[in-house]
């Protein structure tokens, strides 16, 4: 595993060591003013995170591809209402669902595991850890298990009482996006053109599936033609899974060469223009920023893991509630009655 080099995550990493400046005392660390801080259950709660990465342990060594899937419900999580837990609601009441928008139905999947998380976190000390939490840490320990960096999780979110169909289907930027669509998206969420490069590279894991990524093997730009930005012996092994009709769901590797591994072979991926998605490959094609930062990361697999985790914990503070806002729910699928 690489080592993870910015003051931040060094920082975080002390506190976790020594816990001598990182208390889970309010006085000390604000806790009355909201702020997240990797301790924050030192006390309350001090197995919450082993018991997270047992179970996602397991999960993993069930399915590699979940290591991805708890990424990406991660993500969509916290472009909606910041990172609260509201992707994880069903419909009830007047919840209506986020599972049910464009990014996510039929494609958002892990909820079960989160559920497990949950009940071993009742079981341990009810009432204590937030589903939100629960999410955060079980996307770094998907990174972990698959060979990714690690970082510590400033932890302290509460659970949303509501979600928003509408943020879902509009915050989250979409596998067929221009550059400057998907930029802005971020540019909305606190995260800028560094961070959506570092993040994109969790395509280093998981699969997407054929409707993804139909419109570039057969009408790109809207004159049935191949998107030129795809490497047509790469197009065409794709064609063999993604016909122009039917299929929908069939799967296909976001990296090619490293689907179930952790690393920097994404980015090398997108220079050869053998990025999947669209999404992907507008990072090296569209702007110059942005294709220098995905050259800098195919060279060098610390550099990348070190921004990623960086960019993790900025995008895990996104709007987040605290101090007596929300809910610490008892089951995630449902608010507390």
């Amino acid at each position: 595993m690489a080592k993870i080099g910015s003051f931040l995550v060094l920082i975080s990493l002390a506190c976790f060591l020594t816990l001598s400046i990182c208390d889970d005392d309010e006085n000390n660390y604000g806790g009355g003013r909201g702020n997240l801080f990797p301790g924050f259950y030192s006390r309350s709660c001090p197995k919450a995170e082993e018991i997270v990465r047992s179970v996602v342990a397991q999960a993993v060594a069930r399915e590699t591809r979940m290591a991805a899937s708890l990424m990406r419900l991660h993500f969509h999580d916290c472009f909606v209402q910041g990172c609260d837990g509201s992707l994880l609601l069903d419909s009830s009441g007047s919840i209506v669902t986020e599972k049910g928008s464009n990014p996510n139905n039929g494609s958002a999947r892990g909820f079960e595991v989160v559920d497990q998380i949950k009940a071993a976190l009742e079981n341990e000390c009810p009432g204590i850890v937030s589903c939100a939490d629960a999410l955060t840490l079980a996307a770094r320990d998907s990174s972990v298990l698959t060979g990714g960096p690690s970082w510590m999780v400033p932890l302290g979110r509460r659970d949303s009482t509501s979600a928003s169909l509408s943020g879902s289907n509009n915050n989250i930027p979409a596998p067929n996006n221009p550059f400057n669509t998907i930029l802005s998206r971020f540019n909305r969420q606190g995260l800028d053109v560094t961070d959506m490069v570092a993040l994109s590279g969790s395509h280093t894991i998981g699969f997407s599936s054929c409707t993804s990524f139909r419109q570039r093997l057969y009408n790109q730009s809207g004159n049935g033609t191949l998107d030129t930005t795809l490497e047509q012996s790469y197009a065409a092994n794709l064609r063999q899974r993604c016909p122009r009709s039917g299929g929908d769901q069939n799967l296909s590797e976001l990296d090619i060469n490293s689907a179930g591994r952790f690393d920097n072979s994404y980015f090398k991926n997108l220079i050869k223009n053998m990025g999947l998605l669209n999404s992907d490959e507008v990072l090296f094609s569209s702007n110059e920023e942005s294709r220098e930062l995905v050259k800098k990361y195919a060279e060098d697999q610390e550099d990348f893991f070190e921004q990623f985790a960086e960019s993790m914990i900025k995008m895990g503070n996104i709007s987040p509630l605290t101090g007596s806002s929300g809910e610490i729910r008892k089951n995630c699928r449902k608010i507390n009655s």
